[in-house]
């Protein structure tokens, strides 16, 4: 999930995330950056080279500890640091940067998404352009987990170390903090990808599930897009998240499951190409009437996952798709009626029939396979089943059902909002499904938000986002959510985000810094939660108009310069070290060594090249 920077909810990218740099600094260490100067010319008379970094003040010491360690292997760095991540995005999207702090979190626990969107050509955070690396991206995509290992270290050679589109920093902890004296510190999981399940949290009192309000904290008031398929950012993957069911979800430790999810269980045939979902019957959508949330009555069945998961796929289903790449993968998806053709299908590495696999644990067997998701009946054994066809084998698929952009939108209510021409867009009069407008206070309020999961969005201003338990999500089951109200209250500034937790404002501050976990361990109503995460940050290479994006030997001088143990040693142990953003998934046996020398020698290539 590309945003440059963490998202605070950890599910992805955080930008809220305060950190201090390897020397003491403060916020004068760093001027704001005037006006952005168009390229920077390398001086080749022996002089420093100029190198522009690009990065938000929630960053700030790391970028102090990058500037540092390269002015000291021959670089004069300047700084432009932005306040928030729509200016930083607008810096990058300018080219005015050599190199950009980022960093990436891979929410769905499998090593394809760490690299397809951010570095194949066309993907949907990709500036390169690199026929290798793409080779390598798909040859490991069609990969088993014991066959992968070695096209993934092929891969990390090429993009780090043979050609330096990267130069990677660290891996991070996964930290938050709740009041364990209001909440049940049982009830509140952390998971090294998926969001947190809000349906999952309880309050101590469970007398207050009813009355009170769950209050949790983002950095971000503007959401890109309550669509799932809209927006894969930091705004809006907990909330999308958690207002859409998905065929499968993550275990806390990246495991794919069908617990909490739309399908009972789920087979994957043999050849690794077909996969069945058997769904459940007991999940309608909620809609909002009066602020409220209500029970549409329409049940979420395998007519709004077909077209779902098609919309999904379809780079051309809505203006500015965010993640079809992440479902390129799907070739066909289809209802199955004869239950026969299940028992005619082997599972992959076993001998059941899928048939069987479908039907473990449930407490009726499959009776019949209907085509009406009115008709479906669990008790009765009248099921629905889907089927998904890959393009090729491609097992990580199940990965990209679990990420909130294959959540279950209602296919009714979406072709009923969507009705303009996708290739004749206008902005300034095409209103499409999900617009955030819709749920804002003060603009045009008109929310007509269908959701399959187990909250809804109700309305949201500057100040906080207010969710409703669906009425009609798995009720009477252990998925059924506890607390009826949710609200998320926005607070760009992480101390004051701290603050708000211990003086009992909030009850869960996700993405607390390193530097903040001594404060936490000593308030005696906080807990402190942390995982090793899926997250790494990096810098990033512009690839256009600079003379980075021409030479190799500038960008691994940049590269050498960076001394991951100086970056660990300062945060006390809670940083690891990293080559890309697979690093904390697969385990390819390369390391990157700060080598001042090699520093020095590619930056003589450089400038002896000019």
């Amino acid at each position: 999930m590309k945003n440059k920077g963490k998202f605070a909810a950890l599910l992805l990218i955080s930008l809220s995330i305060m950190l201090s740099g390897c020397k003491l600094t403060t916020k004068n260490d760093v001027k704001e950056s005037p006006a952005p100067t168009q390229g920077t010319e390398a001086v080749v008379d022996g002089n420093p080279v100029d190198i522009e970094l690009l990065g938000m003040s929630s960053n700030e010491a790391d970028l102090n500890i990058v500037r540092d360690q390269l002015t000291k292997n021959g670089f004069k760095v300047k700084l432009n640091l932005q306040a928030d991540y729509g200016s930083f995005k607008s810096q990058q999207d300018a080219g005015n940067y050599d190199i950009a702090l980022s960093s990436w979190t891979t929410v769905t626990g499998n090593p394809d998404y760490a690299v397809r969107s951010l570095f194949k050509t066309g993907g949907d955070y990709s500036i390169l352009a690199d026929p290798e690396i793409d080779k390598l991206i798909d040859a490991a995509g069609a990969q088993t987990p014991e066959e992968y290992t070695e096209t993934y270290k092929q891969f990390e050679q090429q993009l780090v170390f043979d050609k330096a589109y990267i130069a990677p920093l660290y891996n991070s902890l996964k930290a938050q903090a709740l009041n364990q004296d209001v909440l049940n510190k049982d009830s509140v999981r952390i998971s090294k990808s998926r969001s947190l399940p809000w349906e999952d949290v309880d309050f101590k009192d469970t007398s207050k599930r009813a009355k009170d309000a769950l209050v949790l904290q983002s950095t971000m008031p503007t959401l890109t897009s309550l669509d799932p398929i809209k927006g894969n950012d930091g705004s809006i993957n907990i909330i999308n998240t958690n207002m859409y069911v998905r065929l499968v979800n993550l275990t806390d430790d990246d495991k794919i499951t069908s617990e909490g999810s739309l399908s009972l269980n789920h087979a994957i045939a043999d050849g690794n190409s077909d996969y069945y979902f058997i769904l459940r019957d007991d999940i309608n959508f909620a809609q909002i009437k009066n602020k409220l949330a209500v029970d549409t009555g329409e049940r979420v069945g395998a007519d709004d996952v077909i077209f779902s998961l098609n919309r999904a796929k379809d780079k051309n289903s809505v203006p500015d798709h965010r993640t079809f790449t992440l479902h390129e993968h799907i070739n066909n998806v289809e209802l199955v009626t004869d239950a026969a053709a299940l028992d005619a299908v082997k599972v992959s590495g076993g001998s059941d029939t899928v048939k069987a696999a479908l039907e473990k644990g449930l407490g009726s067997k499959i009776s019949a396979l209907v085509s009406d998701k009115k008709q479906a009946n669990n008790k009765e054994g009248k099921y629905q089943v889907v089927k998904l066809t890959t393009t090729e084998p491609f097992p990580q698929v199940l990965n990209y059902l679990a990420h909130q952009s294959a959540g279950i939108v209602s296919k009714k209510q979406v072709e009923s909002i969507n009705t303009y021409d996708v290739a004749k867009f206008d902005v300034n009069k095409d209103i499409p499904y999900g617009d955030q407008n819709t749920v804002t206070e003060g603009s045009a309020y008109n929310n007509t938000l269908f959701t399959s999961g187990p909250y809804i969005l109700s309305s949201k201003n500057d100040y906080e986002a207010i969710f409703y338990k669906n009425p009609a999500y798995m009720k009477g089951t252990e998925n059924e959510p506890n607390i009826a109200n949710i609200k998320i209250r926005f607070i760009k500034d992480a101390d004051s985000s701290l603050s708000a937790l211990r003086s009992g404002e909030i009850h869960i501050y996700y993405g607390v810094s390193e530097t903040k976990f001594d404060v936490v361990k000593g308030d005696s109503k906080l807990a402190l939660q942390t995982v090793q995460s899926n997250a790494v940050s990096y810098l990033l290479f512009n690839t256009k108009n600079r003379p980075v994006a021409e030479s190799a030997d500038l960008r691994k001088a940049v590269l050498y310069s960076i001394n991951q143990d100086e970056i660990l040693a300062f945060y006390n142990g809670n940083k690891f070290k990293a080559v890309s953003t697979l690093s904390p998934l697969v385990n390819t046996g390369m390391e990157l060594k700060a080598d001042p020398a090699k520093a020095k020698e590619f930056l003589n290539a450089y400038k002896a090249s000019k």
